[in-house]
């Protein structure tokens, strides 16, 4: 099945380099519809709100962090299915393993380059 390049993404982090940062290598990648959330709360509203084909946040944030996003998004059965990836600047295993026990799809460590959010993206939502 081919991977809907048009399907809007929503990327969350409270850091706006890093928000430009993954729209530009999404863009490099082709997807086109991106939306941003400064925070969990924020997504959380924006994905109640439109259905995203992928969410790719931040770990660390506040008042909501990413895992807590990702732990409220499945707990929630209309939103359960969305594919994410959760991002961040620390590869501590407890937290990798606490994201894969709450339903994570894929886990990146910044800094990461195109090719490597492709592969991770490749592995969640399939070949594009």
């Amino acid at each position: 099945m081919a991977v809907d390049m048009s399907m809007p993404i929503l990327v969350v982090d409270d850091y706006n380099t890093m928000v430009r940062i993954i729209r530009n290598l999404l863009k490099q990648l082709g997807f086109e519809n991106v939306d941003e959330a400064s925070d969990g709360q924020a997504a959380l509203a924006k994905m109640r709100d439109k259905p995203y084909g992928l969410v790719i946040s931040d770990w660390n944030m506040e008042p909501m962090t990413g895992f807590e996003l990702l732990q409220t998004v499945r707990a929630d059965e209309k939103l359960k299915p969305t594919p994410f990836i959760m991002v961040t600047a620390e590869s501590k295993t407890e937290n990798v393993i606490a994201a894969k026990k709450a339903g994570v799809n894929n886990y990146i460590v910044k800094p990461f380059n195109a090719a490597t959010l492709k592969q991770k993206m490749s592995s969640v939502i399939g070949d594009f």
